[in-house]
């Protein structure tokens, strides 16, 4: 599997000791795939755990006491950086597979008519929703953006978050959303951690293109996604293909694009109605996200695809929604499932992949080792980049997440607080501020 962007390595060499759970995400089995079923309570806990890092990777895991007996540690340990985990947790940083982190305002007059009971079309209608948010994002300057880019990595971190996919989609003009992508890749260059960059211009049809949103898709399909893929500003390309935004039709036109110019594909999808998933399939699309309402038939489908639903239980939260994702269906039926904060301004303004697990858990009954392997190891297959992400074991990226707590369970149990104590993000330390 090819990665969608190269590591940053670290060179300074990393020990982590005394760790009350170390959290692996170690398979039982060596069945390729994203985890599916009961895979995703494979947690390969080893209590009192170590990890050595080298060069940005890691290089061996396993008890304490064997990593203190390892040869090459006794001969180089004055030149190791070595921290004492106390009993803490550790597990593979977050990967968090969904967010729209490039915008400049958040969307407060949304935020009171949903309060007084308008529903997301009402808002949108009335001027409100995504588009409410061009004309800001569109006078801004690129550096202003990169800044507030940069800012939000740098609070997904102190929540043990370690690699990012980072939407454009507030621009929806070839100009801006290429601004949106150029700012997303400067800030990743200021940040340890990874980031996975997606060509979100199909977000709506903008108000200029209002009652001819063919001339619009056309220009998603012959300007935006050819220059952002010479310019590899973007390894995917996004489509809201829900009531409201695009069609099945015009996205399939949109992804048939992407495919010619090389660049993979996810989808908003089933959001706010259902639309039928198989003549997208054929796409082979990393993740279909949101998933809300999925008939029997396509779950039937996605389960025997390699396609992960993200379920972004923050947006179902913070929309007052009494529903949430059929996370028990999907995962019963053997589709793989990954979950995501969908940070973004007006729907999910939360970055804590904690609070998404604790929503997954007590709106949609996944257990706190499913919430933990969907919000890692499932969100990588998201983004293809699980040959190097998600899991902690030799050869993977140093990506790793500390939490002052005794139990895994605890992470999603103290929801609305941030136990995360220090992060490694391709080797690099970082602590909460």
């Amino acid at each position: 599997m090819k990665s969608n962007r190269k590591s940053k390595p670290n060179g300074q060499a990393l020990l982590l000791i005394n760790i009350g759970q170390l959290v692996t995400l170690q398979p039982a089995s060596s069945k390729p795939g994203p985890r599916r079923g009961p895979g995703l309570k494979e947690l390969g806990i080893i209590e009192d755990g170590a990890v050595l890092c080298l060069g940005g990777r890691i290089v061996s895991v396993g008890p304490t006491k064997d990593a203190l007996r390892d040869p090459w540690l006794k001969k180089n340990r004055r030149k190791v950086l070595e921290i004492d985990c106390a009993s803490k947790v550790v597990l593979p940083g977050f990967v968090d597979s969904h967010t729209h982190p490039v915008f400049v305002s958040p969307r407060l007059v949304d935020f009171e008519k949903r309060i007084e009971g308008a529903s997301y079309e009402e808002i949108a209608e009335a001027g409100g929703g995504i588009r409410s948010s061009l004309e800001g994002f569109r006078k801004a300057g690129k550096r202003v953006l990169v800044e507030k880019v940069l800012a939000v990595l740098r609070d997904m971190a102190a929540h043990g978050t370690t690699t990012v996919e980072a939407k454009s989609g507030y621009g929806l003009t070839v100009e801006s959303e290429l601004k949106s992508l150029e700012a997303i890749r400067d800030a990743a260059y200021r940040w340890p951690g990874t980031v996975v960059a997606t060509l979100l211009g199909a977000h709506v049809v903008p108000k200029e293109f209002q009652g001819c949103s063919q001339k619009y898709v056309e220009a998603v399909c012959k300007e935006m996604i050819p220059q952002a893929a010479k310019r590899k500003l973007a390894q995917f390309v996004d489509v809201f293909c829900d009531q409201g935004a695009f069609t099945a039709a015009e996205t399939e036109q949109i992804f048939e694009a992407a495919e010619q110019y090389g660049l993979s594909v996810r989808a908003h999808m089933c959001q706010l109605t259902e639309t039928p998933l198989q003549p997208l399939l054929r796409f082979n699309p990393a993740s279909f996200d949101h998933m809300d309402h999925v008939s029997e038939d396509d779950i039937a489908q996605l389960a025997r695809h390699d396609t992960v639903a993200t379920l972004v239980p923050g947006a179902n939260y913070f929309l007052g929604l009494k529903e949430y994702p059929r996370a028990r269906r999907l995962i019963d039926a053997g589709v793989p499932v990954a979950l995501a904060t969908d940070y973004n301004p007006g729907t999910s303004p939360t970055l804590s992949m904690p609070t998404a697990m604790s929503l997954a858990c007590t709106q949609m009954k996944m257990s706190p080792a499913e919430a933990v392997a969907a919000a890692t190891i499932n969100g990588a297959w998201a983004l293809r980049v699980a040959d190097r992400k998600g899991t902690i074991e030799p050869g993977k990226d140093a990506d790793l997440a500390v939490f002052a707590v005794e139990d895994y369970r605890e992470i999603p149990y103290w929801f609305g607080a941030n136990r995360c104590s220090l992060t490694v993000m391709n080797g690099s330390v970082a602590c909460p501020q």
